[in-house]
């Protein structure tokens, strides 16, 4: 019997996942791969995958080592947006942008956070104004934005 392989191109669908406390605290993470560059937990749908929550708890897991299962809001929200160029190789040739579905999670409190080595070399939990000027990507800061003013953060 031979092998399955895994498909060579990664799926143009992901999820965002802002993750928070009750104390208005943020966790961003810093990529490896781009040390400038600060984000939510964030990561592609596999291409078996249909239900994005399962993704959104999956990436959660895999970047950070937190398992939670109250506390999840799926926003219903998605953005499009054009793909970084150094990044395109990833997806399948003349995929240029990626549809990105928008969670959150919220904790009562800060939680232990065991950063994935290949994705990320640091990680902070920030206030909220903070977090929402250190993000990079727009959709990222846009939803910072959003539940920030929503919650009273902002």
């Amino acid at each position: 019997m031979a092998a399955v392989l895994p498909p060579r191109y990664k799926r143009p669908e992901s999820v965002l996942v802002v993750i928070f406390t009750a104390k208005a605290e943020v966790l961003l993470l810093r990529r490896a791969d781009h040390p400038e560059f600060w984000q939510s937990v964030t990561g592609s749908l596999e291409w078996s995958e249909e239900d994005r929550l399962a993704t959104a708890r999956r990436e959660l897991q895999e970047e950070t080592g937190i398992v939670a299962s109250e506390g999840w809001r799926d926003w219903g929200l998605s953005h499009r947006y054009e793909i970084f160029p150094e990044w395109r190789h990833r997806y399948e040739p003349g995929t240029v942008h990626n549809t990105e579905h928008v969670f959150s999670l919220e904790l009562r409190d800060r939680v232990a956070v065991s950063l994935h080595p290949a994705e990320h070399c640091d990680y902070e939990w920030l206030r909220w104004a903070p977090a929402v000027a250190r993000v990079t990507s727009d959709s990222n800061r846009w939803a910072l934005e959003t539940l920030g003013r929503e919650r009273g953060f902002l």
